[in-house]
């Protein structure tokens, strides 16, 4: 999805909120490979901007709602998602961006899961 250049930095923090919410903390045995605890190997925690806190919840909410292939996850069910939407009784101009940034999210989430793909 191509974002104008007023959405970059949104984009740039709703993927990052995406992949620490799709990235699994490294395994004890991985940390201490590395010397450290798990906490520290995990990164610092990631910050969820004021105008990224629906989105996000709209698309943690959805966490059990993907569609899927013969190889796994392969987008949101957009039923669920407008579904959820429309009871949220949103002004169309923050419907359209809450949409808008969920896709976002979830083509990060998606990256994120086929890369740990075998």
């Amino acid at each position: 999805m191509l974002l104008g250049r007023a959405h970059e930095g949104a984009g740039k923090k709703l993927r990052e909120v995406a992949r620490a919410l799709y990235t699994p903390d490294p395994t004890e045995e991985e940390a201490a490979g590395l010397g450290l605890t798990v906490e520290e190997a995990s990164g610092p925690p990631v910050e969820i901007w004021p105008p990224n806190v629906v989105p996000f919840n709209v698309f943690n909410s959805l966490c059990t709602q993907w569609r899927m292939g013969s190889s796994g996850p392969v987008g949101l069910d957009y039923n669920v998602l407008f579904h959820k939407l429309d009871r949220m009784k949103l002004p169309a101009d923050e419907y359209e961006r809450v949409e808008r940034d969920v896709r976002v999210m979830e083509d990060e989430a998606l990256t994120v899961i086929w890369k740990r793909q075998p």
